[in-house]
């Protein structure tokens, strides 16, 4: 059924198809007839960072940058779903063209520039609602606030979305805002870190209750910077670390028509980089800070391999777009069994 759907979906433009596929998905939703499309899946819970999840799939943030459709999206089987990217105040991202499909390699290059209607917009709309599973709230800088001043957009969001977000995401990782990924290395990473684990305990204390923090990297470190970021991350008793963001390497995809578009890659070339992240920040993180992860995810070999890499939970978004929610049912059947088996070891 999806895969009629993704055919006619792919005659149009991605970014008109995004939008679309996601206002029917809504209507469904409302006409609840969801159920045509979804499974009733079984669970089989674990808990990571003091959170308990149904399932260990979770859908990546980007899909649903306003959460206005977070609880359709839930429905379709996922354990946990992530929204945003969003920032402090609304803006528009870039210029469109800035979504492109690479069906040849299962990918999709975006540079869409954490487009966003701001977070107060997307307080209103989790606000109230009954949430069946986690919800991830992935918060980021505005383009227009200088990379010395990142801080203080960061515990803008974090102030405002703690009251509603089972675990925030803090965004780094993103190549689509100018001089972002700077924030990951050496002293700027550790300021940052640390004024946001601050503005943490002082929420906590505020709300009497404790709101894990994660933190998104990209996949395109060296092994040394990797190792540099996760002897921060244990030194600031970071929660969670998310491995990874796209890539900006599209050696792999060279041969493609939009090989030379600007943005981040992401899919099935990001999938060998972010499982060798996955194994490097394991290696130094051991058991004390547990991992998110995603890139690449297209079949139930690729979610074991990061599962084995060392991540306790998994995030899909292209694999998503290029295969539906049979992809979504399979790999929490899967990676229930594989909880079972860890259970019993």
């Amino acid at each position: 059924m999806y895969s009629l759907a993704r055919k006619l979906l792919f005659k149009l433009d991605p970014e008109i198809a995004h939008e679309f596929s996601l206002d029917m998905l809504a209507a469904g939703e409302r006409l609840k007839i969801l159920s045509l499309v979804s499974c009733d899946l079984p669970s089989n819970p674990v808990t990571v960072m003091g959170i308990e999840f149904p399932n260990r799939i979770g859908l990546a943030a980007g899909l649903d940058k306003n959460a206005d459709y977070f609880q359709a999206l839930s429905t379709l089987g996922f354990g946990f779903v992530e929204v945003g990217t969003v920032t402090p105040k609304p803006q528009p991202g870039n210029e469109q063209p800035r979504l492109f499909r690479l069906p040849e390699h299962e990918a999709i290059i975006n540079r869409m520039g954490f487009n966003n209607k701001g977070v107060d917009y997307l307080v209103d709309r989790v606000a109230g609602k009954s949430l069946k599973h986690p919800l991830g709230i992935n918060i980021g800088k505005n383009k227009i606030t200088p990379e010395e001043n990142a801080l203080s957009d960061y515990i803008a969001c974090m102030e405002k979305v703690y009251d509603y977000a089972d675990y925030i995401t803090v965004n780094i990782s993103s190549p689509n805002t100018p001089g972002l990924r700077d924030l990951q290395f050496g002293e700027t990473l550790h300021n940052l870190l640390q004024g946001i684990k601050t503005k943490q305990s002082e929420l906590a204390d505020q709300y009497e209750y404790y709101v894990p923090v994660a933190v998104k990297i990209a996949p395109d470190m060296t092994e040394q910077e990797l190792i540099d970021v996760a002897q921060t991350f244990l030194e600031l008793d970071i929660d969670c670390v998310i491995a990874t963001n796209t890539t900006i390497d599209k050696s792999s995809v060279s041969a493609s028509v939009h090989a030379n578009e600007a943005g981040g890659l992401s899919g099935l070339p990001v999938q060998d980089k972010s499982t060798q992240a996955i194994k490097i920040l394991k290696s130094q993180l051991q058991s004390d800070i547990p991992i998110i992860g995603v890139g690449g995810i297209n079949s139930v070999d690729s979610a074991m391999e990061k599962l084995e890499a060392g991540a306790s939970l998994l995030q899909v978004y292209t694999g998503f777009i290029y295969q539906g929610p049979e992809l979504i049912a399979d790999l929490v059947k899967a990676t229930n069994k594989y909880s079972a088996a860890d259970d019993n070891d």
